[in-house]
């Protein structure tokens, strides 16, 4: 008596089972009866045949490929594109250059002759090698209208300034006489009166202070443009960034200017910088940037001219990266063992801005014997600026107490 519902159950199931089966497929074969009878209309209404459509184009049609277009060219797309000429200098502005670079490579030179001597203490960062870039820079802006701010390799900028050799050596080797009365050094050099603000030892503080001249110029509205040095590894500071916001938010006129000479002290570019082409790296603040040959002085002279109508038209500011090359280490106090002699030599061979500035002089008919008389006569400069910083006096005691506040700006 047990078995027995068990058994009809089974067939129950059993027969269910069966009789759905036909009904599935005949419900599958329906809807495809009914389209073979009416083709066109059905299939133009059948929902089956209406959705794949859009579902295939969807992906064509897919904002998906919107960011594709906007990333393509983010910020550079945007920015203007400021040519690179070459400077067509006369033979005058030339011999000028020449001179220029001369003084600065033969004051350099006797530098490291005095640091060697005991005669300049602390740190000492020598600009042999580089001096296309100050001059060519310097040469383009109006003294007593413009403003000038660097790093610690400052001796140059100074003389590219107009400044008296005489004192700079002297500040040198700490003497009263010089510029900053001995106080300074070879890092903290000033001179307002030639619209030079330093002379920081602080990688990268001085681009913020730049940034403000920049603000001054324009708050004065005296047409001033600050022209804020730094170097490649000041490049990769967090406050050279912040300066660059807030010079292009207020279009303040300031141009950047990085002196890539390849090596941030001992660490070449290539490997501290994960973006090396530094001229690109005001992109993302809508600032123009300009890749120049930092070891010529004429493609300097001709680059800065292009910044200098951009900023002075009152659009903003603009980053440089000048490609130079030092040929002494970070400082004196650096062997420079991180490079080889080969490296050094084969960027002098080549490239030297003295050099090749000679060679350009030479093609225009200046006889070999007048560029050995102007050397004659910058070397005696240059010794004579020694001289005077020996002669001088050394600070007197009392000098510790002044100049410690500013009592008048």
């Amino acid at each position: 008596m047990a078995k027995t519902p068990r058994k009809t159950s089974t067939k129950a199931r059993t027969t269910t089972k069966s009789k759905s089966k036909p009904a599935a497929r005949s419900a599958a074969k329906a809807p495809a009866k009914r389209a073979a009878k009416a083709p066109a209309k059905t299939a133009a209404k059948s929902p089956a045949k209406r959705t794949p459509k859009p579902r295939a184009k969807s992906p064509a049609k897919s904002p998906a490929k919107s960011p594709a277009k906007s990333a393509a060219k983010p910020a550079a797309s945007r920015l203007p594109v400021l040519k690179t000429p070459i400077y067509k200098a006369s033979k005058s502005e030339l011999m000028d250059f020449y001179e220029q670079m001369l003084l600065i490579r033969r004051f350099e030179e006797k530098a490291g002759q005095l640091y060697g001597l005991g005669l300049i203490g602390g740190f000492c960062h020598l600009y042999i090698g580089q001096e296309a870039v100050v001059t060519g820079l310097q040469s383009a802006i109006e003294p007593g209208k413009d403003s000038v701010i660097t790093g610690y390799r400052d001796h140059g900028h100074m003389l590219a300034c107009g400044i008296d050799p005489n004192i700079v050596m002297a500040e040198l080797t700490g003497r009263a006489s010089g510029i900053s009365k001995g106080k300074g050094g070879s890092m903290h050099m000033f001179s307002v009166e030639h619209g030079f603000y330093g002379g920081h030892g602080i990688v990268g503080a001085q681009v913020s202070l730049g940034t403000g001249l920049a603000f001054g110029h324009k708050y004065k509205e005296d047409g001033g443009v600050c022209l804020a040095y730094f170097g490649d590894g000041a490049a990769n500071q967090g406050q050279v960034y912040e300066s660059f916001n807030m010079a292009e938010l207020w279009k303040l006129p300031v141009i950047f200017v990085i002196e890539n000479n390849q090596y941030a002290m001992g660490t070449s570019v290539n490997r501290s910088s994960s973006e090396d082409q530094l001229y690109r790296r005001g992109e993302s603040f809508r600032i123009p940037g300009m890749q120049v040959d930092g070891m010529d002085v004429l493609a300097v002279r001709g680059a800065v001219e292009e910044a200098l109508k951009y900023v002075r038209a009152g659009k903003g500011p603009v980053l440089m990266e000048l490609k130079t090359y030092r040929y002494r280490g970070h400082s004196m106090s650096d062997p420079a063992k991180y490079r080889s002699r080969d490296e050094v030599q084969g960027v002098r061979e080549k490239s030297d801005p003295i050099e090749r500035l000679k060679a350009m002089l030479l093609k225009q008919g200046v006889k070999e014997e007048e560029l050995k008389a102007l050397d004659k006569s910058v070397r005696k400069t240059v010794m004579e600026a020694a001289d005077f910083a020996e002669e001088s006096p050394e600070p007197e005691l009392s000098e510790l107490y002044t100049d410690v506040l500013v009592e008048q700006y």
